[in-house]
């Protein structure tokens, strides 16, 4: 698709700098309420004399202040490109300058920049921000009742026994009550996978990796935004922490190499439990992990060398589409 308008938005909760771009070198700057109105008259404005098939609109990702802008784009079929503000910011250059005015400028310059980059909204991208959105409360209340479930036994045999039982009694009901509603949403969460032909099988590939369980399954297809955002394990690898690299400069500086601290701590914390159940059940990843530890291998290294065999399994899984087989052969071509 060839297009010829970009559309740089910078997203606040409360309104849009919009900075339209032209290929012929045109610009212009609007600011309007972030507000489904708003939005919508803009852009009936822009409809007479533009074509939408010609227009991109690019935002940095800002969880739900984006969202009237994405409803009303993927509504009438105008092409949204939702991006992060970190790989914007990366490749804006130095920047001594900072007003939301300024950001939408950057933010059209870096559509038009790297247009062939593009990586458009779907409507399976419409399942995974849900998704996204209900696991994110599912772990709140998972953190609030881990909270009340260690105040039952903090507690116990150090205050008044008559104190203590009203209180537990109270807690194991906010307990309860609070569990119900994790049920609840982990309910949800599959639904909404399963409402996706695509999404679904993805799930169904991702749990049959030996130590891969529901919540690293969801969480990867989250990350990877159905396995559209990253083009090899290798790349998804760098974003968990998992892939090492060296540093080196001239003949001074040599380290060893290692992971980058920039990475998703909460992913890699997922996958390091999925490595661990891996060496613990009989096949090739515990073999792996026992002979190298015989080796003399620092364990860690190894057991971070798991998760990255886990990481590569799953994305040569689903390149193929095919469940994990413990005894599969592959075909000559």
């Amino acid at each position: 698709m060839k297009f010829k308008t970009f559309i740089g938005i910078d997203v606040s909760k409360l309104t849009l700098d919009i900075c339209l771009v032209t290929l012929y070198g045109e610009i212009e700057n609007f600011k309007i309420e972030n507000k489904d109105l708003s939005i919508g008259r803009f852009f009936r404005r822009l409809e007479k004399s533009r074509a939408w098939g010609e227009v991109l609109v690019c935002a940095e990702h800002t969880g739900h202040y984006s969202n009237p802008l994405k409803v009303f784009c993927m509504g009438n079929g105008i092409a949204l490109w939702l991006e992060s503000g970190a790989e914007i910011r990366l490749r804006s250059g130095v920047q001594r300058r900072k007003d939301d005015k300024i950001d939408s400028e950057r933010i059209a310059d870096y559509a038009m920049q790297y247009v062939d980059k593009a990586r458009l909204q779907t409507l399976d991208d419409k399942v995974i921000e849900t998704v996204k959105l209900l696991g994110s409360e599912r772990d709140m209340y998972i953190r609030d009742r881990a909270k009340y479930k260690s105040q039952i036994n903090d507690f116990e045999g150090y205050i008044d026994s008559d104190v203590y039982k009203a209180k537990a009694k109270r807690l194991k009901r906010q307990v309860e009550s609070l569990t119900k509603l994790i049920d609840l949403l982990d309910q949800q969460i599959e639904e909404q996978l399963m409402g996706s032909e695509k999404l679904a099988r993805q799930k169904e590939i991702l749990v049959s990796v030996g130590g891969v369980g529901d919540k690293v399954a969801t969480e990867t297809i989250i990350a990877t935004q159905g396995f559209t955002k990253f083009g090899s394990g290798r790349q998804f690898s760098c974003h968990v922490g998992v892939a090492p690299f060296s540093f080196e400069s001239g003949t001074s500086q040599r380290s060893r190499r290692k992971v980058s601290n920039r990475a998703n701590k909460d992913l890699k914390t997922l996958f390091h439990m999925a490595a661990l159940s891996a060496i613990r059940m009989k096949g090739e990843l515990r073999d792996y992990f026992e002979r190298k530890v015989a080796e003399g291998k620092n364990k860690m290294t190894v057991l971070n060398a798991v998760r990255a065999k886990i990481i590569n399994r799953i994305f040569a899984l689903i390149r193929e589409d095919r469940k994990y087989e413990k005894s599969y052969i592959k075909p000559v071509v």
